[in-house]
């Protein structure tokens, strides 16, 4: 991982190094990135860009460095050799992001307390902040405490208090005499979100979920209790009931809120141009370019409408597109199941949750 560094550079070389950039693909060894003096409420839009192999400075922790990734996402542990989906860097069209910087994290948030609400995604991203601030303070003293479904890593030294609460509907789920009932207008879980600095929400993968692995019985809805229901329908209910636990719950002044965007599975090569890919197995490589051959999936428009309807500042992480990008970044058979358990939903770490984060780093400047 290299550090900021500034190079004086011909007019005519400057135009090289781009045209280099564009037609490979790859950053010329002894470039570096500039500080964008943008900001992330301004003019650049961080979600729009294309995947840049940067051998220089990402991956921009290594697994070694951070001991505590969990078995799912150690795909180098796990076996996996090649490493160049550890080295692609995110770049947006019209700016550029500002490489993560844990220490700076840290000190800028001493005394706060940040949770990633939501699934394994959720539990993906927060292992991956964890690592990237750990990496950045080695030495520092941590401690990791669970409690319930609430796990807590946290930097003593800063009083930074990294958070994740397992929730995977966001709405109740509660069991009663006739069984386990999926309560979509209920949200009594929120208790343990108030009073925290920074939420990062997320739902959606288990929204269909049937058979042995659906974790509920019955939906309640509308003050009726019913056996099934469209799961789209019931995902935006849930969505709704969510926003307005924000509206009722959250003072902005000092609680910021993040919804992490619907974070894609590769199981359909013919979704990205390889009608021949049953699965993400054998992906080495990113798609080029900005656009996912197979679109958006139609959760996005979803979560984005039930995002429109909140009066209090929320700010969507819309990872959807640039994850859909990054077939080559799942565990796929290095992960927890090895080849039985074939996971091309979840992200090997180091990889595409780091980014996640350093766009959520960007917001937060």
């Amino acid at each position: 991982m290299g550090s900021w560094v500034h190079t004086s550079l011909s007019f005519t070389a400057i135009a090289l190094l781009h045209l280099l950039v564009l037609v490979s693909g790859r950053k010329p060894t002894g470039a570096r990135r500039s500080r964008s003096s943008e900001t992330s409420t301004g003019t650049c839009d961080f979600f729009n860009g294309r995947w840049v192999l940067d051998e220089e400075e990402y991956p921009l922790y290594h697994p070694s460095t951070c001991p505590f990734i969990e078995r799912e996402f150690s795909c180098e542990k796990n076996g996996r050799a090649d490493q160049d989906y550890t080295k692609y860097r995110w770049q947006p069209h019209d700016c550029n992001l500002h490489r993560f910087d844990g220490k700076a994290f840290l000190e800028k948030n001493r005394g706060k307390s940040f949770m990633f609400v939501g699934d394994s995604l959720s539990r993906n991203q927060w292992q991956s902040l964890t690592c990237l601030l750990h990496s950045a303070v080695p030495t520092a003293e941590y401690n990791v405490t669970r409690l319930g479904d609430v796990s807590n890593f946290e930097f003593p030294d800063y009083g930074v208090k990294v958070m994740l609460d397992r929730n995977v509907y966001l709405v109740d789920t509660v069991r009663e005499q006739i069984g386990r009932v999926l309560k979509l207008e209920s949200i009594e879980g929120g208790k343990l979100w108030k009073g925290i600095n920074t939420l990062i929400f997320n739902t959606w993968h288990w929204w269909n979920r049937r058979g042995p692995s659906q974790p509920w019985d019955f939906i309640e809805v509308g003050g009726k209790i019913i056996k099934d229901m469209d799961r789209m329908l019931a995902f935006e209910k849930a969505l709704t009931t969510w926003g307005q636990w924000v509206d009722t719950n959250v003072d902005p002044a000092k609680t910021r809120v993040f919804f992490q965007g619907i974070s894609p599975s590769h199981y359909n090569g013919t979704d990205w141009g390889e009608p021949r890919a049953r699965t993400c197995e054998g992906q080495k490589e990113p798609l080029l370019g900005s656009t996912y051959p197979g679109g958006l999936p139609p959760a996005v428009g979803v979560l984005k409408t039930a995002l429109r309807k909140i009066t209090k500042p929320v700010t969507l992480l819309d990872i959807t597109n640039l994850s859909l990008l990054r077939k080559d970044g799942h565990p796929s058979i290095y992960g927890l199941g090895g080849r039985p358990g074939m996971d091309c939903s979840h992200w090997c770490l180091c990889g595409v949750p780091d980014t996640w984060n350093e766009i959520l780093y960007n917001f937060l400047l």
